[in-house]
């Protein structure tokens, strides 16, 4: 894929960019803008040139959020940015010619049209028509055939910017990982798991799987796993990778009664059990404190370690096993990649960012990368 410094002209030329706009926001405000930080570099590479500058983005799943207060707050990162609250269309077309060079424009969120999420040709081309260039620096979306992502390409001349540049070039270095390598993952479903984890099983030293993930594993070995989160899954394909000698699973649990999920004392009346001591009216909700010990030792041995989902139900807090693990890399000393939105966070929190070798803006869109080594929203620039 062409790279944005292989663009011949910037001084004037309209340029078009899918970025990573799809940030948090409570209360019409911004509430974490670490995507809007690693937006910056390619926008300000193309601002400084004299280039006028056209981002589009989604925000949310609904469709009817708003990109207006995130114009605003990459406003306070960069100079020069307006905001249109259309997307397409006459209006948009006349203010994209008022531009000045070097000015930024954020278009509203581009799923407020049907055409983005079907893959329009004649939403696609709406968006062709606004631009000369355009530059893809959206990775976290790069897995997704929307129209921004696989039609816009096909219609104008088009380049990787800097983000996916990095993000290509740090996550195909993690499919190569120095010896001894650990690879944690977490979150739910087997079936969008199970392409990754036979890749990194193929590659890696160690291969944990955490988070409601791990029930899928502790179920189809046999071990009481009460009322936790499981999924269906291929017997034949679990088995297949529960039998390699590679795959670690926590070896204990914190769990409550199920009755108590949800409540303000749930996780007062937490308890710790050991592998297959689990009850049947149980739910598991994060790792416990033997599991943490076996992470850690495996995390001060490598010295590689990838990293992708929480170790527990972070969004109700439990937060420990993910905060223990985060603390263990952080202290290791391994060239450490790590990716997906409570994981960030979780590191965020704890303000271990800076410790991390290389933190990806992708959660979905980085296992999927890592278990293809491409994407379609990469492959469309190679066309």
């Amino acid at each position: 894929m062409r790279s944005i410094r292989e663009i011949p002209v910037f001084e004037n030329i309209p340029i078009l960019v899918r970025a990573s706009l799809n940030v948090p926001v409570a209360n019409g405000k911004v509430v974490n803008d670490y995507r809007l930080r690693r937006a910056v570099p390619t926008i300000r590479f193309l601002a400084e040139r004299g280039a006028r500058v056209i981002l589009m983005s989604h925000l949310g799943e609904k469709g009817t959020e708003t990109l207006k207060s995130v114009a605003e707050a990459l406003g306070t990162l960069i100079p020069n940015v307006s905001f249109s609250d259309e997307t397409i269309g006459v209006r948009v077309r006349a203010a994209i010619r008022d531009l000045s060079p070097g000015n930024i424009l954020v278009l509203e969120n581009l799923r407020r049209d049907r055409g983005e999420r079907a893959n329009s040709r004649a939403f696609a081309q709406e968006l062709a028509d606004l631009a000369d260039i355009f530059v893809e620096d959206c990775f976290d979306t790069c897995h997704r055939p929307h129209a921004s992502i696989i039609g816009v390409p096909t219609l104008l001349p088009s380049y990787a910017g800097l983000l996916l540049e990095e993000e290509v070039q740090e996550l195909t270095r993690a499919l190569t990982p120095a010896q001894p390598s650990l690879a944690v993952i977490g979150g739910a479903k087997f079936m969008t798991k199970e392409a990754v984890l036979t890749k990194l099983l193929a590659v890696y030293d160690h291969v944990f799987v955490g988070g409601a993930l791990a029930n899928d594993f502790l179920k189809y070995s046999g071990q009481e796993v009460g009322k936790s989160l499981v999924s269906e899954a291929n017997v034949h394909d679990m088995k297949k990778i529960i039998a390699n000698p590679k795959l670690v699973l926590p070896i204990d649990s914190v769990v409550i009664p199920f009755s108590l999920l949800g409540t303000p004392n749930a996780l007062s009346q937490a308890r710790v059990a050991r592998a297959g001591d689990v009850r049947p009216d149980e739910i598991i909700l994060d790792h416990g404190p033997g599991t943490e010990v076996l992470l850690a030792e495996l995390a001060v041995k490598a010295k590689t370690i990838l990293w992708n989902g929480p170790m527990g139900n972070y969004e109700n807090g439990f937060v420990h096993a993910t905060n223990d693990f985060a603390r263990a890399v952080a202290r290791s000393g391994a060239h450490s990649v790590v990716g997906g939105g409570d994981t960030i966070a979780a590191i965020e929190n704890l303000a271990l960012l800076p410790r991390f070798s290389f933190v990806s803006t992708g959660g979905g869109a980085m296992l999927d990368f890592l278990a293809h080594g491409t994407l379609p929203g990469i492959e469309a620039l190679q066309r």
